[in-house]
Order: structure tokens, then sequence, then C-alpha cells
């Protein structure tokens, strides 16, 4: 495989080798699972699983979400295992969460391989880990860990917080720009600076002003890599749909990349057809930002739910404990619900996450296939 890579190098973090420079980015709830993160793994990519109420169809998640989840964590990762069982595999964890250091302890213990970490700081992450790892019943892998930012601003605070609490260095970090998919690490005021807060993304966005904030974050990380002496890799993430944008990001610096939404119309994706269908079906006119009760913009694709909302609350009949500050009379709707929904196929009823690009996905795919158009390989 990797003589193949038109020229790639390999993503290498710590021991860890993923011979296609991707990660495919983690989406929930229920949308990379075991079989997408396993395929991207077999791949030779990093699968990433979405630990956003993972345990969502297992029968006591209603009763005990938190214990539902933090079982399922255990499962698709072995599940993910068994599809890639020389692969790289890890978690998405969003800071965001309740019980957020259970999460992380969590998938320490499964033997994750990688934790991103963002929608928030995840300013205690090494802690977690090392608590985690010190445990008997603990896996002997070795995690690494990675901050998602957004700006050198939110990079500087992570990697002096980490330097001055825990005398360490992130293992690798993930840029996410404004074009990416989900909950954004940026202000609406910031998504309009840049052009990414419209219908018309591809036309209005400002690569070029965001390209700068990138080889900023790149140059920051350096110096932490050099204190602690080891090579702290960079993967850019947020709108990178085809070789052309790898080769893009690849130019600026970074290590690798992170791609989420081509990834949704594959035939392992854990989505359900419906959802994967949403995206054919996309025009650049239907993808549009909203406000998520997480407390960050999104992005999405327009539909019947989104209508609804914007005529007033939807009533939360039931609180999952998603959120670490959620009061849920206070919320436009039930995140966690909403998201169930996409996950399940009630499209109408559903918040259907997605990147500034899902307009451009055309056809169901395979893992291997994509891998192989983001990397350059073939005809």
């Amino acid at each position: 495989m990797e003589g193949k890579q038109a020229g790639l190098r390999p993503l290498v973090i710590g021991k860890l080798k993923a011979v296609r420079p991707v990660i495919q980015g983690g989406m929930g709830v229920g949308i990379s699972l075991s079989s997408l993160a396993g395929a991207a793994a077999k791949a030779g990519g990093i699968g990433i699983i979405s630990t956003a109420q993972i345990g969502f169809s297992r029968p006591d998640f209603k009763k005990n979400p938190m214990e539902a989840n933090l079982k399922a964590i255990h499962t698709e990762l072995e599940k993910a295992r068994k599809i890639a069982p020389e692969g790289i595999l890890g978690f998405n964890i969003m800071v965001a969460t309740k019980e957020y250091a259970k999460y992380v302890k969590e998938a320490v213990k499964a033997g994750a391989d990688v934790i991103i970490s963002g929608a928030g700081l995840p300013i205690d992450m090494p802690k977690f880990v090392k608590e985690a790892e010190g445990r008997e019943d603990c896996s002997s892998r070795r995690t690494m860990i990675a901050p998602i930012v957004s700006s050198v601003k939110s990079a500087m605070v992570i990697c002096r917080m980490w330097d001055r609490k825990y005398q360490t260095a992130p293992d690798f970090v993930v840029v996410e720009g404004p074009r990416a998919g989900g909950h954004l690490g940026f202000s609406r005021e910031q998504l309009t600076e840049y052009g990414a807060d419209t219908d018309h993304v591809a036309e209005t966005y400002d690569e070029e002003k965001y390209d700068s904030e990138i080889r900023g974050i790149i140059d920051l990380v350096k110096s932490f890599a050099e204190k602690y002496g080891k090579k702290i890799p960079v993967v850019s993430a947020g709108g990178v749909f085809d070789h052309k944008d790898v080769l893009h990001h690849l130019a600026l610096g970074a290590d690798g990349v992170q791609v989420g939404t081509r990834f949704v119309t594959t035939e392992e994706c854990d989505a359900p057809m419906a959802y994967k269908k949403a995206y054919l079906d996309a025009g650049p006119e239907d993808i549009v930002i909203v406000k998520s009760p997480v407390g960050m913009p999104g992005r999405a694709i327009k539909n019947k739910f989104l209508e609804q909302v914007s005529k007033g609350p939807l009533k939360v009949e039931w609180c999952f404990q998603c959120l670490e500050h959620c009061n849920p009379a206070q919320v436009p709707y039930c995140i966690t619900k909403a998201l169930i929904n996409a996950a399940e196929g009630r499209i109408d009823d559903a918040l259907l996450f997605c990147g500034s690009n899902a307009y451009r996905c055309e056809k169901i795919e395979t893992v291997e296939d994509v891998m192989k158009e983001l990397c350059g390989e073939g005809a």
C-alpha cells in the first residue's frame, strides 16, 4: 500500500504509523462506529469512533445512558478491531460531554490507540489518561492524545496548560477549520469573518486567511515539540474532500488530514441509507449554520426539523444526561433525540450534521475507494 501513495508520507504518531495520512473524523450520534472506523483503519488510515451517545441502540440506554455508553465503548472498539486487527483505532470524545473524565478513562481502559477531543478545551485530558493507564484492568497500549483546536489562541492555551499542569505536550494536534461539519469551534462572527457562514461557502470562504492560522498553529506546536524533544504531528481538517484538498493542507505543513463528510456516503458508514441519501440529495443552498444546544454553532442540512425549530423551541420530553451544561427547560431542542433520530433514519425529525462539502457527495463508495482518491492513487 505504501508504495502506491503517489509520494504521500505516512502519518507517524509516536510508535503508530498510518500508511495513508488520513484520519477518519469522529461523527456522532451513531455515524462513525465500528463499521466505518474499522474500514478506515483497515484501509491504512486511522479509524475514529464517536463516543457521543455511543450506546444509543442498547436496550438499557434510556434507563441508564451513562452505563450503556461506557459498555458500548468496549463493544464498538472490539468490533472495529475484528475488522482491522492491525489498524489504528480510537475515539472522539467531546469535552462538553457530561462526565467527560469517565469517557476518557473508559476509552483508555478499552485499549484506544488514540483519543481526539474537542467541543471545548480538553485541559485535563492528560490527567485522566494517566489515571486510567495506572489501573490494573487497563490495556497495556499507550494511548496517544490530541486536542482539537481552531486557532493559534486555543492551541496556545491548551499547550501552555498541559505544559504547566502536567509537564507534557500533545502527541498530535488536530486543526479543525470553519468548513468542518457538526459542532464548530468558532463564533458566528468568526464564521462570517472567514466567509463560512453562508449557503455558498465554496464561493465565499477566505481560504488564504485561514491558511495563515493553520501555519501559525503549526509553528506554535513546533515550539512545544522542541521543548519535549519529540515530533508532534499536526493534522488539518475542515473541508477536505479530494486529493487536491489533501495536497493543499500538506503544502501548508500539515502532517496529515482528517476527513469526515466524504466518509458518510460510503458503504461501510454506520449511518442509515436515509441519512446518506440526504447528503446525496443536498445542494449548496441546503447546507446551513445552526445554533446547537451545546452552545456552539454547527453545520447541518436544512430539513423539516430545522424548519420546525425555527418556529420555536421543541419540548424536551426526556433528559439523556448528555451535556455537562444543559438545562432542558431552556434549550431549543434535545440534541440527543435529534441526533438519534438521524442515526435511526427518521430524517424529517433529525438534526443532519454535515460539512460544507456535503453537496459534493454524488454516490455511495467504499472506504478503500475514498482513501485511494484522497491519496491520489489509481488511474
